[in-house]
């Protein structure tokens, strides 16, 4: 080596030295994440299972942990095999839920009777007086021609066009189909064919209904270009009695509150305020007379809730008594389908046209509708839930006076408790059948472009239900199934009960699949909106509206309307 290399040598040299050792260190390191990556991820670890223990609230023994480690493994890889196939959303589990405890009821078919024409009906001087007017009033005045189909569905389009973006409740309007459907609507009756009460109605669709060849986005920004490929059996059900579908109506972002992709949709009552959720449109193009009436869903108070702060009168069905065909899964075992309204009657005649069995939903009966129904008000014995309409809340003199109205008409009230039961400790089975549902949402990260990511959205709520032992939610559901012979040992007592809008009684009926109706009855005096529910045993709808019906007509709150004068703002809609 020569004097000058030797100079270099020992000038380069450590460098060259700390440049070697520091390869051979990120060479070490990079070995122990390759090995971590492959045997530690891909692995589980005795250490993972005990952390895992803690969120379950158990604990075991390491030789326990031992044993179970290959097992999980092996669990591990089924889940990854199954999750290279996809499962398309309308796809529902092999298990089905029935809310009987015992065999189903013995219900006799009555003929329909619940609709007269009354041709007195006049169609009003002043246009916005015909905007309410509840379907029992359009239908005659379709029926007598004083009004075609036609000229009423161009009316709620402009009003649509008009009053939809103020309160952004319309996702989608649906012109071209609607008038071509008033104009079948026309065209028919001028050849003697009436097809019923709905004929020629207009109306609009929460958008998780699909319609084939039009978007249904199901409110949320994944899914805001989607059109599915079937139309929903409600929507064909409805057209097949001449209904006129106008608009697809907003939904809080994959049925949860009123927030959209669009933004948050408003009560017509108080623009700065939401107008609830999850049907949210629905509710708020009913009460702003932009519909004749509309179709909502429940999976735990997504029809009571904004009936309640829109005031209009709604029906949450029984648990199988609508087809869920062709309607966006959220809970398969909690989901229902029901008509949101102006008036009880109004509500009778639409779900006279949509319930019954169609081959496809598999968990609906074939059971009948029988309206009105042969009863007598001192025939029927009503309860009324004692605790709740004697807490102190700002309604509270509101919903007594409603007790004092149902006893003014001759309604000899029982006082009743709901089961003792801890009915929130149930509620992890709508998350865990939610996260089933949006379970590629989740996986693949696109549940980011979904507008609330708070703790108690459903992105969290959707992560968190990961965390749910499947043993847990087998439990949850026999412990729901107890519920359920508690309730069905209470409707032997009574035919109906009278509830206010909230406390257990929202979740645990919906959890046991009890049908419901909710009527208005106005506001506290610091302007918080107020309703009262109506609950009958399953299957006995009728029994609820009849008494529902009785309390709307001795009341007005039905006949009020919104001053729409204090939307602000003027947009257009476009159509879609």
């Amino acid at each position: 080596m020569t004097e000058e290399k030797h100079d270099i040598y020992l000038k380069r040299g450590p460098l060259l030295i700390y440049l070697g050792l520091s390869l051979a260190l990120l060479l070490l390191i990079g070995s122990a994440l390759a090995l971590y990556y492959f045997k530690g991820i891909r692995q589980i670890t005795t250490q993972d299972i005990a952390s895992a223990e803690k969120i379950l609230g158990l604990h075991f023994t390491p030789q326990e942990r031992k044993l179970l480690q290959p097992n999980l493994v092996r669990n591990r890889r089924a889940y990854q095999s199954l999750r290279q196939h996809s499962l398309n959303n309308s796809i529902p589990p092999a298990l089905q839920f029935n809310p009987l405890t015992s065999d189903l009821p013995d219900k006799p078919r009555a003929p329909f009777k619940g609709f007269t024409i009354d041709e007195k009906v006049e169609l009003p001087t002043n246009q916005e007086e015909l905007a309410f007017f509840p379907v029992t009033k359009l239908a005659a005045l379709i029926k007598t021609r004083k009004i075609t189909a036609t000229e009423l569905t161009k009316f709620y389009l402009r009003r649509l066009k008009k009053y939809g973006p103020r309160l952004n409740c319309v996702i989608t309007l649906t012109e071209k189909l609607a008038l071509a459907q008033a104009k079948r609507a026309d065209e028919e009756l001028a050849k003697g064919i009436y097809r019923g009460p709905l004929h020629g109605i207009p109306w609009g669709a929460k958008d998780l209904l699909a319609t084939k060849g039009i978007k249904t986005t199901w409110g949320a920004k994944p899914y805001q270009n989607q059109v599915i490929d079937v139309t929903a059996t409600v929507v064909k059900r409805l057209e097949e009695a001449g209904a006129v579908l106008v608009a697809k109506l907003s939904m809080g972002a994959l049925a949860m509150g009123d927030v959209w992709f669009g933004g948050r949709t408003k009560s017509p009552w108080d623009p700065k305020k939401g107008s609830s959720g999850s049907s949210a449109g629905s509710a708020a193009a009913t009460a702003a007379g932009l519909v004749g009436f509309s179709i909502g869903t429940e999976t735990w108070g997504s029809i009571i809730s904004p009936s309640t702060r829109c005031q209009v009168t709604g029906l949450r069905p029984t648990f199988g008594r609508v087809s869920r065909y062709g309607a966006m899964a959220l809970s398969w075992s909690m989901d229902k389908i029901g008509p949101i309204c102006r008036t009880v009657e109004d509500c009778s005649l639409v779900f006279s046209a949509i319930y019954g069995p169609d081959g496809k939903d598999l968990t609906v009966v074939d059971l009948p509708f029988n309206w009105p129904p042969n009863l007598e008000l001192t025939s029927l014995k009503v309860g009324y839930l004692k605790k709740e309409f004697e807490k102190e809340h700002r309604g509270k003199k509101i919903h007594q006076k409603a007790l004092e109205t149902l006893q003014s008409l001759g309604v000899k009230l029982i006082p009743l408790e709901l089961p003792d039961f801890p009915v929130y400790s149930l509620s992890f089975i709508l998350n865990a059948e939610a996260a089933a549902a949006f379970d590629e949402l989740t996986r693949s990260n696109r549940d980011d472009l979904l507008v609330r990511q708070g703790r108690g959205a459903w992105p969290n709520i959707f992560r968190q239900a990961r965390f749910i032992p499947a043993v847990e939610y087998i439990q949850a559901n026999r412990f729901r199934y107890i519920l359920m012979t508690k309730m069905a040992e209470l409707f032997k007592k009574i035919d109906v009960y009278v509830a206010p809008p909230f406390g257990d009684n929202l979740l645990l009926t919906n959890l046991t699949g009890h049908p419901a109706v909710v009527v208005p009855t106005g506001f506290t005096s610091q302007g918080e909106p107020t309703s009262l529910t109506f609950i009958s045993d399953l299957y006995q709808e009728e029994k609820a509206l009849f008494l529902a019906k009785i309390f709307q007509e001795a009341t007005d709150f039905h006949l009020r309307h919104p001053d729409l004068s204090i939307l602000a703002g003027n947009s257009a809609q476009k159509e879609n």
